[in-house]
């Protein structure tokens, strides 16, 4: 008997994947699972167990006295904004613990060998999620003369559905409607991208109140012209708006848009009346937010005045490191009252969002405005936790939510067998305190961990 031993050892499958063990667990579903293995095997989480289990894996990682999570998303990026970052984003965002991004915006013969790319094989890079361009209406705000062009024009109904099928025979994953747009190019939009079963992000148009606008899309950026809608003279701000759109002198898109902002934005916010504002939210209670807080109220905590914001830029190309060092001392030099203020209406916004119970994602416009990709998701979470959510609602803004909108929340967002692979292991709890899930030790993307040295050595590649 003791010599058929060797023989029955010998045929045992031999362990594969890689366990993370005697670790804690946070997620938003499932709150706090001390003293867990995890164990994961390609791209997939295959097993969930107490420490007092041994794990039948490969290679074991050490999680003692660590955290895991979720791998993270960054629910608003533009990929192609700036060329300077088209080849080092990939990597900047693995090194923060972002996994998963949405790109909100950009023309598809720049997209597409981006998205290409970073889908293929070999790739070490976070799952991607694109919109294509940003569709505007007759005027176009950024349309390569004062701004990047990541917009397109559509004028019509029928112009506007045939951008969409076409997009979507070139494969976006959903769609992005910008702020320019009329009712009807609007509603051919979201009739559309309906029929074609693409989910639907957008700005509010201009030429519509958030409450009518809001309810037929799955998400809203930057609670940008939201106030105008909670105004108490909010109607008169509408019928204004309507007769500037009229555009008699032909005033380019982003000056025209622009125009409008200064001239109602502050206006309304002063005018905001809580009974005009509960409707409008009522309206859009299953309607995601993505407040980017870290854009629309940066003035409040802009990231130059980090201690680890100078650590960050080091991780940027030299060719941008620079002009954004120089900005910032410009910005430091010279706070703008108008922004402060209307980042303290964001902030409140935010909060009145969240205690209605509207789902909150959470992104950044990264790399607008000294946005660091992946850095700056942790800001954002952080401005959510000072708006009102707690350190679990907002790790979920970043995680479960984003997967909620792409219906892919029996693949990803939580830690449970069956799973993608993609978590981010912390040295400190993020529920003690939010600016934890800076503190990476290491990340596993698609089944690959990297610990912290070798997150590093990518972005020194990139």
């Amino acid at each position: 008997m003791l010599l058929l031993l060797p023989l029955f050892a010998a045929c045992q499958p031999r362990a594969t994947g890689t366990a993370i063990t005697n670790v804690t667990l946070i997620d938003a579903v499932n709150g706090i699972r001390p003293n867990q293995n995890v164990v994961f095997d390609g791209d997939q989480i295959t097993a969930v167990t107490s420490s007092d289990t041994a794990p039948d894996a490969q290679r074991i990682i050490d999680g003692t006295g660590k955290f895991l999570i979720p791998g993270l998303w960054d629910f608003h990026v533009h990929l192609t904004y700036d060329d300077n970052f088209i080849e080092s984003m990939p990597a900047l965002f693995l090194s923060y613990g972002i996994t998963s991004v949405r790109d909100t915006g950009g023309l598809m013969h720049k997209m597409l060998p981006v998205v290409e790319k970073m889908r293929s094989q070999d790739a070490v890079a976070p799952r991607v999620f694109f919109a294509g361009p940003l569709l505007d209406g007759e005027f176009v705000v950024y349309d390569g003369v004062s701004r990047p062009e990541i917009g397109v024009r559509n004028s019509t109904p029928g112009e506007a559905r045939a951008t969409i099928k076409e997009l979507a025979a070139q494969g976006v994953d959903f769609i992005k409607i910008y702020e320019m747009v009329s009712p009807a190019v609007f509603d051919a939009m979201v009739e559309t991208a309906n029929e074609l079963g693409l989910p639907i992000d957008s700005h509010v148009p201009l030429s519509m109140r958030a409450r009518v606008a809001g309810p037929s899309v799955d998400s809203i950026e930057h609670l940008r012209n939201i106030e105008m809608d909670c105004a108490g003279n909010a109607a008169e701000l509408h019928e204004a708006r309507l007769a500037l759109l009229e555009n008699p002198d032909g005033m380019p898109g982003a000056e025209l848009r622009s125009s409008l902002h200064s001239l109602q934005r502050m206006p309304a916010i002063d005018s905001y009346d809580e009974e005009q504002c509960d409707q409008t939210l009522a309206a859009l209670e299953s309607t995601m937010q993505v407040p980017t807080l870290r854009l629309g109220a940066f003035s409040l905590a802009p990231p130059y005045r980090r201690d680890d914001w100078e650590a960050a830029l080091l991780r940027i190309p030299p060719t941008v490191r620079e002009d954004w060092q120089a900005a910032a001392v410009e910005m430091a030099e010279a706070p703008v009252q108008e922004f402060i203020d209307f980042g303290e209406w964001a902030m409140f916004l935010t909060g009145r969002m969240h205690a209605r119970g509207i789902p909150i994602g959470a992104g950044t416009d990264t790399p607008i405005l000294l946005s660091v990709p992946g850095y700056s998701l942790h800001s954002e979470l952080e401005y959510l936790v000072r708006a009102g959510l707690s350190p679990i609602e907002a790790l979920g803004s970043a995680t479960i939510r984003p997967a909620e909108f792409f219906a892919l929340q029996d693949d990803m967002g939580t830690i449970d067998p069956g799973k993608k692979a993609d978590l981010v292991l912390l040295d400190a709890s993020p529920l003690r305190d939010i600016a934890n899930s800076r503190k990476i030790s290491g990340v596993v993307t698609k089944g690959v961990f990297y610990d912290r040295d070798a997150l590093m050595a990518l972005v020194d590649a990139s």
